[in-house]
């Protein structure tokens, strides 16, 4: 396989999570005598540019239908992280109603409700249609589409270009991300910025969040990769800021590499020193997640086995897709962890991919109080208790 960016070989390996089908895949009833596709889910380093990526075995319309489950508004701190944002990028950028901003994978409207709250004129860009649709119910106008190029073009046709353009959580989903990347470029202003946001692959190594690795996530980055990546494809990172979301991420700052003003603040150069002290660009520091996640993945299963054994009852929160990697990686099924609860309607009555564990409404803890219960988006455990 070639690099999705620079294109050299990738002989690297980071972590093998054996099998497992898309994350996002839930399951309903009807599919349980159906045997599931499953797609090796391993990962590799490009030793010329660091980045970070998946093998690739299906193309990302596998991962992304029209169904996909994923909304974010069912999470109370991601709303909250979201509005301040919106208030700080207006009050940064002086938005107004004469504005116009993008998000590129709007999801469920979960962001751009705050800038229209605020008067800012908006619109997304989300190609899985149940999630745009939730957003339209909000009176967000959304394209129904991929982001890339091609998309980009068409958008500066037909609406003009954006003062501001976002993209959090979407730069890692992508498996074109040269093509993906300069849709931005072609669609600022001159000194106009684009923040993006993806979980850094130093909170990854560091604190083993191999579960962050599934289908859907094409790249892990780091700053020293997204930097590579975004001043190829005509952006220069200006300012970065380390944000809590996700277990530990960055916001990335960027503006056109040929008309841009701003100049690079001095965390960019201190988070790139921290990284080259860390080592990000030798194989070294690689070389620990597959031993830690396999401890991880010891240690869960004789805790739920030894429940077992003692007639303790295990019940999961969050049928989050992280969650299905560690059951599915930890061969985790239904004789294990009787149920999942979720907030979200539109995972609720199907099963878990791979380990088909029962999706439940929280009213199960009342009806049917387990004694212990797993927690699996681990970044919202605080929201969560």
């Amino acid at each position: 396989m070639k690099c999705r960016h620079c294109f050299s070989d990738l002989t690297l390996p980071f972590v093998d999570l054996g099998k497992a089908p898309p994350s996002n895949a839930y399951r309903e009833e009807s599919d349980l005598a159906v045997d599931e596709k499953t797609y090796p889910l391993r990962v590799l380093i490009c030793e010329n540019c660091w980045l970070v990526q998946t093998e690739d075995f299906a193309d990302a319309d596998e991962f992304f239908s029209s169904e996909y489950a994923y909304f974010s508004s069912y999470s109370s701190s991601w709303l909250s992280h979201s509005e301040r944002y919106v208030s700080k990028m207006c009050d940064a950028l002086a938005l107004g109603e004469s504005s116009f901003v993008i998000e590129i994978a709007s999801n469920d409207g979960y962001l751009l409700q705050y800038f229209e709250n605020a008067g800012v004129p908006c619109m997304g860009v989300e190609p899985t249609r149940s999630t745009a649709n939730a957003a339209r119910a909000k009176g967000i106008a959304v394209i129904e589409d991929f982001f890339g190029v091609a998309l980009a073009e068409k958008i500066a046709a037909e609406y003009g270009h954006a003062d501001l353009l976002i993209a959090n959580n979407v730069l890692a989903h992508v498996p074109d991300i040269n093509d993906f990347v300069s849709g931005f470029a072609l669609l600022l202003k001159r000194d106009v910025v684009v923040t993006f946001e993806f979980p850094h692959l130093i909170e990854l190594v560091n604190n083993c969040q191999f579960d962050t690795v599934y289908h859907e996530h094409f790249s892990y980055l780091s700053l020293t990769a997204a930097m590579a990546v975004l001043e190829s494809n005509g952006l220069e990172v200006f300012d970065v800021e380390q944000i809590p979301t996700h277990g530990g991420s960055l916001r990335v700052h960027a503006q056109r590499l040929d008309a841009g003003s701003r100049a690079r603040t001095g965390f960019v150069d201190v988070l790139r020193r921290a990284e080259d002290d860390a080592g990000v660009s030798s194989r070294a520091w690689y070389g620990s997640l597959q031993q830690d996640a396999e401890r991880i993945r010891f240690e869960l299963t004789r805790f739920l086995e030894k429940s077992r054994e003692e007639g303790k009852r295990v019940a999961a929160y969050g049928a989050a897709a992280k969650g299905n990697t560690l059951l599915n990686f930890a061969g985790i099924t239904s004789d294990l962890i009787e149920y999942v609860v979720d907030l979200n309607p539109q995972k609720q009555g199907k099963y878990m991919p791979g380990s088909r564990i029962p999706i439940c409404d929280v009213s199960a803890f009342s009806e049917s109080p387990p004694d212990f219960t797993l927690i699996l988006p681990w970044n919202l455990k605080d929201e969560i208790a």
